[in-house]
């Protein structure tokens, strides 16, 4: 098992090592689950976004992927056939690795317990429900063909495709691991899970506006846009950031009340369990900090520009949490300041 472990360990570093760091923090019985689980959806991600592949035959990669978390049955033949179509079509290194190693996550996924590989497996089917919306919703690649979701519910429910459904996963999987969770009502934490994992992703979606536009997506709803008289093309033209901005202090709002469930399932994690208190804590407080810098950018639509806080932040909200033992008095105050200057 051990030299699954180390497997494991190296495919990470190759792929992502800010992932590898940040796994580093959760517990050890627990690390392997997650790192399997990011793989496969770093996998699927790759399938969904290889352009030099026609759409509907990443759709159909996808299909077969998502086909190996059904049942126990692996088809081998069907991941050779998606790491030899994808894999030496990745320009960068780290996705190609990925894929032409990707037998090697499923013999690490098979050596899991059955209820861990259930929990992958739930996840996963979910996962690439949301890159299959992408294909489908968006058909073009431009600013030309650029396409919005058409409502909020069409947003919530994108949302929980790509991320508030790993907050589900990640309740399952560390009420059954971590004995300090045993008290837990999964069900109920998991809902509130759920709001975590969408307030991290609405998140991203407002930081990147320009660029997913500039790939002929946008995920701000056109009844949003509507209210403000504006329409998706609106949105690549920076001179109609004013106009844009009622919309924009809606979506953070809405970002900010997701992540103030996420606090609270944060704070109810014993704080004995330090190093998930500290997983936790690290998104949100960098989330909040970027909703700040979303919300104060002059230059949100434009492409040109990431709005991105500085790795120096990052490092100072670790620091700050991690030397107070993930101190509840602590954090609260911090993300309390946050919230105030973003609602």
């Amino acid at each position: 098992m051990s030299s699954k472990h180390e497997l494991l360990g190296d495919l990470l570093k190759s792929v992502s090592r800010l992932f590898y760091t940040t796994l580093a923090v959760v517990p050890v019985n627990v690390r392997d689950q997650l790192g399997v689980a990011y793989l496969f959806a770093r996998a699927a991600d790759t399938i969904a976004d290889t352009e030099l592949i026609e759409r509907s035959r990443r759709m159909e990669f996808l299909s077969q992927l998502r086909g190996q978390f059904v049942d126990d049955y692996i088809a081998w033949a069907q991941v050779q056939n998606i790491q030899r179509a994808v894999g030496p079509l990745q320009q960068d290194s780290a996705e190609r690795v990925l894929l032409e190693r990707l037998e090697d996550c499923f013999r690490i996924f098979e050596s899991f317990s059955r209820e861990d590989r259930d929990r992958v497996q739930r996840l996963m089917r979910t996962l690439t429900q949301g890159m299959e919306m992408d294909l489908s919703v968006f058909p073009g690649t431009s600013p030309a063909e650029l396409v919005a979701l058409k409502t909020l519910d069409d947003l919530d429910r994108y949302i929980y495709y790509v991320a508030g459904c790993v907050g589900e996963f990640w309740t399952d999987l560390m009420c059954a691991h971590r004995k300090a969770l045993a008290s837990w009502n999964v069900r109920q934490m998991s809902e509130v899970g759920v709001r975590f994992g969408k307030g991290l992703q609405l998140t991203n979606i407002v930081k990147d506006i320009a660029h997913d536009a500039q790939k002929g997506r946008c995920y701000i709803p056109e009844t949003m846009l509507a209210e403000a008289g504006l329409q998706p093309r609106d949105l690549l033209g920076q001179q109609n950031l004013p106009r844009f901005r009622p919309v924009l202090t809606k979506l953070v709002r809405m970002a900010t009340e997701h992540l103030d469930q996420g606090w609270l399932y944060t704070m109810s994690i014993p704080r004995r369990e330090m190093r998930l208190r500290l997983s936790c804590m690290w998104p949100i407080l960098s989330g909040g900090e970027s909703l700040k810098l979303v919300l104060h950018s002059p230059d949100l639509l434009n492409p040109a520009v990431k709005v991105k806080i500085p790795r120096s932040k990052v490092y100072q909200i670790m620091a700050l949490t991690t030397f107070t033992g993930a101190c509840g008095y602590v954090g609260t105050a911090s993300w309390g300041r946050l919230r105030k200057q973003l609602i």
